[in-house]
């Protein structure tokens, strides 16, 4: 159990309370030869202030044990309730903030047990926090940012944990997803068109879409030559019920039944339970049951809709997230959560709302950000991560686990980004994404998954990690041979980070002092993706939505096919256990490693001696033009699929024994 805080001393020999400074907020580019002067005073800006918890080491010691197995609190969780009264901010302490905040002349737009967020001119930004707003000339664009750092009084220095918004930022986090029909645009310029089977040109390669029903069902004839002898068509995008087969979910008799998964993306979709329908009616599954499907959203505080990519540019992700939630766990429960914006405190908020509620067992987050950025906000702040964590340790302790996506630019360096198809070209350096790479959730990484017959049989799997030549006008050779960096799952050694309990003699020593950079840490640190699932562009998974257009089914790419797709195997897991959910599921995981329970992926490499396993992928157009490129498979960015743990699909991917093991 809990060891009580210590009693010793009285009140009257405690320290008096002290103001807070916090460190860093005041950004490094607003210098004095970029200002251009105060904020107008009538301006109104918005902030965030994080609540602290009332006992922060107890809430992560807490969080641990009823983690680990073998603890003797292990498994033994609180309610939202319990956990609320014991280690949230209490009333007195949010009573003590909000009247600080008016106090100051700002206006607080809403209030949870985690974060208020207020609005208020420059004037009373000052008042509160002991600082003015200025503007500032940043690589043309102008900013505004606190002048010095931010001043908690010593009344509520303690209640607070940190704040944000009082700097310029543009959102770094984005859905992990791409179209299949991306690639078509990148093989040419012409038109996209639909992957459906018709006749085939004289050229010897199709100028209609083919693909193979299994990896290497399809032989190419008359292409030029490419990395290996014989090449093969892409496999056809999958459906559930292949990925059920492959990962040992229609073995294992598995449903879900039972449990409860939550889905976060921004925004939400007005048809997705209509199209979740008729998707699965499309591909033989059963439909949600009445009231299996719930959504929990409010377009009217939704915001930020053009610098998040809008509602419309969310949509594919909120349906990939759902059909294969959906489609590999039919009998869960799944409630859609939809944050107000991509903003960091709105995605916090919704997740908040999910532990705060226990509205869920487990959590999809087909999203993910920069530690590191060159714009406005430079990444991740402090702030920020300790409020993620604090959500993450409460669902620990109420028994609540949370899924990430790992990214799909390889290492997010900016040589991955100069060709990645889904890279944010503001990052610095080479970094693992966040929140997937806090140690406090499951980074789910990418694999290609190749099978074996139309059936959906497993026969091997590379890490996700593509390179792309296109072919060249008269069809005759590809260009660039070898190809560029397309497309690959994220992962790596955090610098942020240090090597967490649960990875402690599984991940090799030298990826866990090995920086992304190179430089060498003396200290462990945090390495991921923890655990892969297929999620490569090129064997992709059909998905199906409408949002106001009519609806159509496409090929959808990325490690937003992988979170969720792992998050429905969880929820089976957790119907064969039987007892209770897992709750932060990592030390389980990393129990597991190295056994029967994974897929060991494992490229081949050049060092090998072994050239690349590739195919061609065939998304001809209809107007007849030659449309078609070479993949090589297995040749992630920095990162790299090795024997035992890796950082590019870290234990590996689940196996039907995975499932097995947890059967009672």
């Amino acid at each position: 159990m809990l060891a009580a805080p210590s009693q010793a001393g009285t009140v009257a020999s405690q320290a008096a309370p002290q103001a807070k400074v916090i460190a860093n907020s005041h950004p490094d580019w607003a210098t004095a030869a970029a200002n251009k002067g105060a904020v107008p005073a009538t301006a109104q800006t918005t902030a965030t202030v994080y609540l602290a918890s009332q006992n922060a080491a107890a809430l992560a010691a807490y969080a641990q044990a009823v983690s680990q197995p073998g603890n003797a609190d292990y498994g033994k969780f609180l309610t939202a309730a319990q956990a609320k009264a014991k280690f949230l901010a209490t009333p007195a302490q949010i009573k003590a903030v909000q009247s600080w905040l008016t106090g100051a002349g700002l206006h607080i737009t809403s209030t949870t047990d985690h974060q208020i967020d207020v609005s208020g001119d420059s004037a009373a930004i000052k008042r509160a926090f002991g600082t003015g707003l200025d503007q500032y000339q940043v690589k043309g664009q102008t900013l505004h940012a606190a002048t010095g750092n931010l001043v908690i009084p010593a009344g509520v220095a303690s209640s607070v944990l940190g704040v944000t918004g009082l700097t310029s930022s543009t959102p770094t986090v984005k859905p992990t997803y791409v179209p299949v029909s991306d690639v078509a645009k990148a093989a040419t310029k012409t038109k996209a068109a639909t992957k459906s089977a018709t006749k085939a040109s004289g050229s010897g390669l199709a100028t209609v879409p083919t693909c193979s029903t299994s990896w290497d069902s399809k032989k190419v004839s008359g292409s030029p030559a490419g990395y290996t002898k014989n090449t093969y068509y892409d496999e056809c995008s999958f459906q559930p019920s292949q990925l059920r087969q492959a990962y040992g979910i229609n073995q294992s008799g598995l449903t879900g039944k039972g449990v409860k998964i939550a889905i976060v993306d921004a925004y939400g979709s007005s048809t997705m339970l209509a199209d979740a329908n008729e998707y699965s009616t499309n591909h033989g599954d059963k439909p949600f049951k009445a009231g299996q499907y719930t959504e929990d959203v409010t377009p009217s505080q939704w915001n930020s809709l053009d610098a998040c990519g809008g509602a419309d540019g969310w949509a594919p992700e909120e349906a990939l997230d759902v059909e294969m939630s959906h489609g590999l766990a039919p009998d869960t429960d799944v409630v859609y959560v939809g944050a107000n914006s991509c903003n960091d405190n709105d995605l916090q908020a919704a997740l908040a709302n999910i532990v705060d509620n226990h509205l869920a067992d487990i959590v999809s987050n087909s999203w993910s950000g920069l530690m590191y950025s060159d714009q406005a906000g430079d990444g991740e702040s402090a702030a920020s991560i300790a409020a993620y964590e604090q959500i993450f340790e409460e669902g620990a302790i109420e028994g609540i686990s949370f899924d990430f996506s790992a990214g799909d630019c390889g290492d997010n360096s900016p040589g991955a980004a100069a060709t990645g198809v889904n890279c944010d070209p503001s990052t610095t350096k080479a970094q693992a994404g966040y929140p997937s790479s806090d140690p406090w959730v499951t980074d789910v990484g990418g694999t290609a998954l190749a099978v074996s017959d139309k059936k959906g049989d497993y026969k091997f799997e590379t890490d996700m990690g593509t390179l792309l030549s296109t072919l060249s006008t008269d069809g005759s050779s590809w260009s660039p041979l070898p190809g560029s960096f397309y497309f690959g799952g994220g992962g790596g050694t955090s610098d942020y980070f240090a090597q967490p309990w649960y990875q402690e003699g599984v991940v090799p020593s030298k990826l866990s002092h090995t920086l992304m950079t190179g430089a060498t840490s003396t200290t462990a640190q945090r390495v991921t993706p923890d655990v892969a699932m297929n999620g490569d562009l090129f064997t992709s998974v059909w998905v199906g939505f409408s949002d106001g257009a009519p609806y159509s089914e496409g090929g959808y790419g990325g490690t937003s096919v992988s979170s969720p797709s792992f998050t429905a195997l969880q929820a089976d897991a957790i119907q064969a256990r039987g007892d209770r959910p897992f709750g932060f599921a990592n030390p389980e995981i990393y129990e597991r490693a190295g056994t029967s329970d994974f897929h060991d992926v494992v490229n081949k490499t050049a060092a090998d001696g072994q050239p690349p396993l590739n195919a061609v992928f065939d998304n001809g157009l209809e107007d007849g033009s030659l449309n078609a490129a070479l993949v090589a498979f297995g040749r992630d960015y920095g990162l790299v699929a090795t024997k035992g743990f890796d950082n590019a699909t870290g234990v590996g991917s689940p196996d039907v024994n995975y499932l097995n093991s947890f059967k009672r």
